[in-house]
């Protein structure tokens, strides 16, 4: 076999093998499939969705139950998918759930984010530590507050937990999640840059801001 035949079967090899491992990336990508018993974030988002939309009246809990794939597998059938109750790429994205962005949030802030939500909502009802993780995130995006979380959360005198240091207590692992679900875009506060307790509330000034939610012991205004 001459010298250039050997190269060109080399390349056609590479090109075969590199044509392969292409195809078995796509076909995992696409295998994500999330069904009853999976948990998590993504599932959160799942579940908010068909809330949102009328197909679920179940708790938003993250956690893929029956009532979560009975929920789906009506989404389904109205919408012309096939209705097994599981939520692969196809009905993920019927639903709007983008799972690569799901991902792709950096572990640090999710970390610190977690930590401002255990020690300030730690005992509240899972949507209340969610709509706190959004209040920081809602802060971010207003020209008046700082424009990073780790400068929201350290700003001077805006979170009680870390002037008292129970910032630095555990974090509840149900703050991980809530922290994910907010950075993901779940929003219970409606938009809200404040919230406070009013059994504990010193400030005369935080009950006048315009009231947009009230969630277990927390009230959120803008």
């Amino acid at each position: 076999m001459t010298k250039s035949r050997k190269r060109l079967c080399t390349a056609l090899v590479v090109v075969f093998v590199f044509n392969i491992l292409i195809i078995c990336f796509a076909q995992s990508a696409e295998a994500v499939t999330y069904k009853q018993g999976s948990t998590g974030s993504v599932v959160t988002q799942i579940q908010q969705r068909l809330s949102d939309w009328g197909y679920y009246s179940g708790s938003v809990d993250g956690i893929y139950g029956s009532k979560t794939v009975a929920a789906v597998k009506y989404f389904q059938r109205s919408n012309g998918l096939t209705a097994d109750g599981k939520c692969g790429s196809k009905t993920l994205a019927a639903l709007g759930v983008n799972v690569s962005s799901t991902s792709s949030k950096t572990s640090g802030d999710v970390a610190l984010l977690a930590r401002l939500i255990s020690a300030e909502a730690r005992g509240e009802p899972y949507v209340g530590q969610v709509a706190v993780g959004a209040v920081v995130l809602n802060r971010m995006d207003s020209p008046a507050f700082p424009s990073t979380m780790s400068g929201v959360i350290y700003q001077s005198g805006a979170f009680t937990c870390v002037t008292d240091g129970q910032f630095w207590g555990n974090i509840a692992d149900s703050a991980y999640r809530a922290a994910r679900d907010a950075m993901n875009g779940w929003d219970p506060s409606g938009g809200a840059i404040y919230y406070f307790n009013p059994s504990t509330a010193t400030s005369s000034w935080i009950w006048s801001r315009p009231l947009l939610a009230v969630i277990g012991k927390h009230r959120f205004c803008a």
